[in-house]
């Protein structure tokens, strides 16, 4: 396989770092190179996020034809990230599987209860070991770093049930590190927003239904077209919607004319009442309001 260098090209007006990677990052990307390489193959949960598209690049580099990426694909995981997974999947040169599921269908998980993510990554997981099973793979790896630990991650109660792998924790990386090594090998993904599914824009315990889903996904490719790149929609009802904004892009969302072209571009998805939160956008907000949770999305 090609050098993931000439493969990747940085996002078009996303300038990659220029300052020299940092020495500690160095070293944790050859104790990567180095754990990879020690297996003969490998299935890597991949959702096209920054953590997985990295441990899947490294992963073609060093362990080469034995490496099969693996995404599902479902209501509450947008469309334009598959593509985008598809696209980069096809640029390593890795094998990409795309498992069609439906999450809604489990009645644990449509309940929204605060460990939804765990019955999202126990079918992931069961997959992901089915495929295994079919293909002779003894290894699945993941995309959890160290900073993933100290979050609130049901999903890792699965990890461990299915003795899934996370290569980036055992080699000690951060996601700072992880956006810092992918901007050292030319990766697309190395500033990329992070981007939970589409089941996380609603509060515990209400429901999670397809339409719903389908809703707030037509809202957000909305806001995207909009130009803005880091944010939520999130429900609020079936008639309301709060639109959250990151900082360095909230006072381009309070202008009068894109306030008002925002309000429009949600409420013409079927949300009649939408409130532009001027508190900045921040990860891990819904589980704060969520005391029985800590940490999160």
């Amino acid at each position: 396989m090609a050098g993931t260098k000439t493969e990747i090209e940085s996002v078009p007006g996303a300038g990659r770092p220029s300052e020299p990677l940092d020495p500690s990052v160095t070293l944790k990307i050859d104790a990567l190179r180095i754990l990879l390489r020690e297996l003969p193959n490998a299935i890597v949960a991949y959702s096209g996020g920054v953590d997985s598209s990295f441990v899947l690049a490294v992963a073609c580099e060093t362990i080469g034809a034995g490496v099969v990426a693996l995404t599902t694909n479902s209501a509450a995981v947008p469309e334009r990230e598959l593509a985008e997974a598809r696209v980069l999947a096809t640029r390593l040169g890795a094998e990409h599987l795309v498992h069609r599921t439906d999450e809604v269908a489990m009645d644990a998980y449509a309940a929204n209860p605060t460990n939804r993510c765990y019955f999202c990554k126990d079918n992931l997981y069961r997959i992901c070991h089915g495929e295994a099973e079919r293909r002779g793979i003894a290894t699945i790896l993941d995309g959890v770093n160290r900073d993933d630990l100290g979050d609130f991650r049901p999903g890792l109660d699965a990890a461990r049930e299915h003795r899934v792998r996370h290569p980036l924790v055992e080699v000690g990386m951060t996601k700072d590190d992880v956006r810092q090594a992918s901007a050292s090998i030319g990766l697309t993904t190395w500033d990329k927003p992070a981007q939970p599914c589409l089941a996380s824009r609603f509060p515990y315990g209400t429901s999670i239904t397809h339409a719903r889903l389908g809703r707030i996904e037509r809202a957000e490719e909305a806001v995207h077209a909009l130009g803005f790149r880091e944010f939520r929609v999130r429900f609020v009802g079936e008639t309301k919607a709060r639109l959250e904004i990151a900082a360095d892009e909230l006072a381009q969302a309070t202008e009068d004319s894109m306030h008002k072209a925002l309000v429009e571009a949600v409420r013409a998805v079927g949300f009649a009442e939408v409130v532009l939160d001027l508190r900045a956008f921040r990860s891990g907000r819904l589980n704060e309001e969520t005391p029985a949770a800590g940490g999160g999305i």
